[in-house]
């Protein structure tokens, strides 16, 4: 007989092995930020999963708000929903661990920094299936395999990005802020996401320059699809000046960054790449787009991850975003290869 849990048992060992690593207790303070349209299976296993972990906790639920722009937001990770909601934003920033379950994700919200500078940290939970977030629930080996690239990246002075199609990409890296999310966070001020393995930097204004060229393979979160053809795009001080291709997938993105009437959807929001072995390049395939919000293919050992939009640390805000995963690239830091063809060199 089918039993009659609205989850499946492994669903709640994941969260109780996130909220276990993010030191959830009893004698902190414990928010979950819910919004009217958070997936409903991940805010009863969050609670669920505190409770057997006897850590008492408030809800804070707001209701999810409509997109200022008239293209479709999706997958952005800058969450309206603390928009005009000073009550709930006084409550996070009375909280010592806030679980972000928002459609879209507090990392690139205004109101985050807010949050942060209060000593609350941010344990973001993507909007996935709860299959998703099981497979690839945290490891704490993933800790040291992050922190290893972020040293890296912090130590360079100039990022550059190759493929055999074509991108030939440069950033630099001076002065750069580098943060990596291994997938928990237990240090106040600090935000994770989850599913997490993944390194990523913010360039600095006016640093990000060269061509990325798109092949058939590589990956748009933002409209949930792998490319067909191939789209080239110029990027002079972060933004991108110019989109070519002919087929499907160059006019998308031109038609949908037009449609933002904002210049700052076309600057580089962040680059870096994944570390996670457990993602699956197929997931795309796998799951309805209802069901995945994309994380784990950010996370995808190898991936080159070009991302388009808000920057907070150039103070950069727009609701305009892509996440561009990129296979067989090469990463070099001053000259030294931290991915080469795909695959991460240790």
């Amino acid at each position: 007989m089918p039993h009659e849990s609205p989850y499946e048992e492994h669903w709640l060992s994941a969260f109780i092995d996130l909220f276990s690593l993010c030191r959830a207790s009893a004698d902190e303070q414990v928010t979950l930020l819910v919004e009217t349209l958070s997936r409903s299976v991940n805010v009863t296993l969050a609670g669920d999963a505190l409770k057997q972990m006897g850590v008492p906790f408030d809800t804070v639920l707001v209701a999810s708000k409509p997109a200022t722009c008239q293209p479709i937001i999706r997958s952005t990770g800058a969450s309206n929903a603390l928009t005009r909601e000073a009550e709930a934003l006084q409550k996070l920033q009375s909280s010592d661990l806030v679980i972000d379950l928002t459609v879209e994700g507090l990392m690139h919200a205004r109101e985050t920094g807010a949050i942060l500078k209060s000593g609350a940290r941010i344990m973001t939970i993507s909007n996935e299936h709860p299959d998703i977030l099981a497979r690839l629930r945290p490891d704490p080996v993933m800790k040291d395999i992050v922190k290893t690239a972020v040293a890296a990246c912090r130590a360079a002075g100039e990022m550059t990005i190759t493929s055999p199609a074509g991108t030939d990409l440069k950033v630099t890296m001076t002065d750069t802020a580098t943060v990596g999310v291994w997938g928990w966070t237990d240090r106040p001020g600090t935000l994770a996401h989850w599913p997490g393995g993944l390194v990523v930097s913010f360039p600095r204004a006016a640093t990000c320059n060269g061509v990325i060229a798109f092949a058939p393979g590589d990956i748009n979160l933002t409209f949930k699809r792998y490319f067909e053809g191939t789209v080239t795009c110029h990027v002079k001080d972060d933004f991108i000046t110019e989109i070519q291709g002919g087929g499907t997938d160059a006019r998308l993105m031109k038609t949908y960054l037009e449609g933002f009437d904002d210049p700052l959807a076309y600057a580089t929001s962040h680059v870096g790449w994944g570390l996670n072995p457990l993602a699956r390049y197929e997931a795309l395939t796998m799951y309805d787009k209802a069901d995945l919000n994309g994380t784990e293919l950010r996370a995808l050992a190898g991936n080159f991850l070009y991302s388009t939009g808000a920057n907070e640390f150039a103070g950069r805000f727009t609701e305009g975003h892509f996440d561009l995963p990129m296979m067989g690239c090469t990463i070099t830091l001053d000259g030294t290869i931290m991915v080469r063809d795909g695959v991460p060199v240790a």
